[in-house]
């Protein structure tokens, strides 16, 4: 066993994992974090998509020892301490960028990374963007229009 310390949705957690945990089953089973789902286990859907001091990953293809000392965001995580949704959370919904909702988590996580590192993207490089993230329902039509949505907003609330 190997003991870790991360900080989780702005919480400290810490706790003695395997080497070889995943950390999608850490948020999962150990810390309850459920709103990050199990896709494929292969790191080709990116649903498990979480954000690790900042950066997007698929969290079935980190283990849980290497965010020791990191700063692990959820889905659950997300939206603001008073409740408030993040604007790409707001911009899925109302631009509805999901239908079964499974690679939603990890969409909208991906879409964060993208929009800190660029925050005014075109409908391409949203696409590039996102390439990663696979959904099986949409066509991807209003994923990326609700990418732009958030882009839009986020970029009118800084001004």
């Amino acid at each position: 066993m190997t003991h870790i310390s991360v900080t989780v949705d702005g919480l400290h957690r810490h706790g003695d994992v395997e080497p070889r945990l995943l950390l999608v089953h850490w948020l999962r089973e150990d810390l309850g974090l459920v709103g990050t789902p199990v896709g494929c286990d292969t790191s080709n859907c990116g649903a498990c998509t979480v954000l690790v001091d900042g950066r997007s990953v698929k969290s079935c293809s980190v283990l849980a020892v290497q965010v020791d000392g990191k700063t692990v965001t959820t889905i659950q995580g997300l939206a603001e301490e008073d409740g408030e949704w993040h604007p790409v959370q707001k911009a899925f919904k109302e631009c509805h960028g999901l239908q079964c909702g499974f690679c939603t988590p990890g969409m909208v996580m991906a879409s964060v990374d993208l929009l800190s590192e660029n925050p005014d993207p075109t409908e391409e490089e949203i696409r590039n963007g996102l390439e990663g993230n696979l959904c099986r329902c949409t066509g991807y039509h209003n994923i990326v229009k609700a990418v732009a949505t958030a882009a839009a907003e986020m970029k009118g609330a800084s001004s």
